[in-house]
């Protein structure tokens, strides 16, 4: 047996059934083994970052390890951003590259690089198969390592010669690693916390599972503890029926509002808040002086039995208080990012999963979506734009029995606008909103606050920020890639559209004009 069939096959006797990927020629016989074991589903990306964020995704949703495959070093390179986000979520995740066969990468080819050096950037394990005889159950303890530290990404380099040589077996998955259970000391010592005066439970990572928010909320609901969710969750169970909790705001300034009078800061999954950036004059650690921070859970932890733990030590039947289902249409008229999230809200099917790439939106998104249906929120955990459109496709793919809503900023999706393509291809049920501002408003924004500026529309500078002249037309991209699209400025128009595509199958985009920001 080849070693890309023995590796393939072992994969799919783990569990592993799904692989996205964007292959090159060192991959090749990896591809061919799709056809010789048929249980393994390979999703193909035009771009290598659609791939590893379709993994992310899917992971996320999917409850288990995911697999991309990746093309040399500058395949990898290419994907290496939504690997970034992906490690910063805690994702499990298996990545294999390939490699040049073993006695040519002597020769210096062209596509030659130090894949270990770039892969160890985002990944907690990296590893060389270099034999055929091992090369499966080296890929086996690559899946058991996306498991350790409550979820990474594990990197196998493939060498061609390796895949492509006979003398292979398949091998048994390795125990799978899970997370720590709860340390009872911290419990306690989170108990004494949330019962005194002042006390601020911020929830992030593994602790926002349903049980895990709903045990948040009988904590709140027995001892007044504030409730916060970490600014970018990585998969957060919301909306109405379930305990109402406010992220904490992307802003410094907003957020230090927000956690001020906070005596002790609870950690349930999420690590102690900093600011995303440094800025002139504003604190970086966002912990309000003086205050304890207390580690209830780290992402390693599992935080929703810390939770479930900790609710039962405080809260005895206390039952949380639930968000009611309030969406109402937004009033008829031009189409702002208010009215624009509130459509989406009113208009968010059951169960639904919404990747929230919003960016200068997010906020206003945030509020609409908590009385909103009950659905499931992804988010964009490292900061690394390009995720939404690529998150999308993972997420329908480990749910299709789900409808999938990318609300996404315009400027982020030319990222990985070939997203659509795959979408297309494999009939993927996401509707895309499409906010289109023609412009980066996030920098203008943040051009002020860094000191640097105003945000002049004129100028050189200004052009820097700007994405008119001429303005990308996603309506007539995203048909181009398969995916059928309109344009809407009015918020009637936008609930019209939403309606029809979400009683369509397959994936729709629907392109709304909004005002810019800054």
């Amino acid at each position: 047996m080849r070693g890309a069939e023995a590796l393939v096959g072992s994969l799919t006797a783990a569990g592993v059934d799904v692989c996205f990927m964007n292959p090159g020629t060192s991959e090749m016989h990896f591809v061919q083994a799709l056809d010789a074991v048929p249980e393994m589903r390979g999703v193909l990306a035009l771009f290598e970052g659609v791939a590893t964020g379709a993994a992310d995704a899917y992971a996320r949703i999917a409850g288990k390890p995911a697999a991309v495959l990746l093309h040399l070093g500058p395949g990898l390179g290419n994907g290496l951003a939504n690997l970034h986000n992906a490690r910063r979520a805690g994702t499990p995740l298996l990545c294999v590259v390939g490699g040049h066969a073993t006695d040519h990468v002597r020769f210096d080819a062209p596509l030659e690089s130090d894949i270990t050096a770039v892969a160890r950037t985002v990944s907690g394990w990296v590893h060389t198969s270099g034999d055929v005889r091992d090369v499966a159950a080296d890929a086996m303890r690559a899946l058991a390592a996306t498991g350790e530290r409550g979820g990474q990404v594990a990197t196998l380099v493939l060498p061609a010669d390796v895949s492509w040589s006979e003398g292979a077996s398949p091998a048994p998955p390795l125990p799978a690693a899970g997370p720590f259970p709860p340390d009872p000391s911290r419990v306690a010592a989170a108990a004494d916390a949330v019962r005194a005066p002042g006390a601020t439970l911020l929830l992030g990572g593994p602790a926002l599972s349903a049980a895990g928010v709903d045990a948040a909320g009988r904590i709140a609901a027995a001892t007044g503890t504030r409730l916060l969710v970490e600014t970018f969750p990585r998969c957060w169970e919301t909306g109405a029926g379930r305990t109402r909790i406010d992220k904490l705001a992307y802003f410094a300034e907003q957020a230090i509002a927000q956690l001020d009078g906070t005596s002790s800061l609870v950690l349930a999954g999420a690590r102690s808040p900093v600011s995303f950036f440094g800025y002139p004059g504003v604190p970086g650690d966002l912990v309000p002086e003086g205050a304890a921070v207390v580690g209830l859970a780290d992402p390693a932890t599992d935080a929703t039995a810390a939770l479930e733990a900790l609710a039962d030590a405080v809260a005895g039947d206390a039952d949380p208080a639930l968000a009611p289902h309030e969406a109402p249409e937004p009033a008829p008229g031009a189409l702002d990012v208010r009215g624009l999230c509130a459509a989406v809200a009113a208009t968010l099917p059951q169960d639904a999963i919404v990747v929230d790439e919003a960016l200068t939106a997010a906020a206003s998104l945030a509020m609409s979506l908590q009385t909103a249906p009950r659905h499931t929120q992804i988010a964009l955990t490292g900061g690394a734009i390009g995720m939404g459109l690529p998150a999308a496709v993972g997420a329908a793919v480990a749910a299709p029995d789900r409808p999938v809503v990318a609300v996404q900023a315009d400027g982020s999706a030319l990222y990985t606008a070939q997203a659509l393509w795959t979408m297309a291809r494999e009939r993927l049920d996401v509707t895309v909103v499409l906010i289109n501002n023609a412009a980066y408003s996030i920098l203008r924004v943040e051009l002020a606050r860094t000191g640097a500026g105003e945000a002049a529309h004129s100028g050189r500078a200004g052009r820097m920020l700007d994405l008119s002249d001429p303005t990308p037309d996603f309506t007539a991209l995203a048909t181009g890639l398969g995916v059928p699209a309109e344009r809407v400025t009015t918020t009637e128009g936008l609930l019209d559209a939403l309606r029809r595509a979400q009683a369509e199958p397959g994936p729709h985009l629907v392109e709304a004009i909004v005002p810019a920001l800054g």
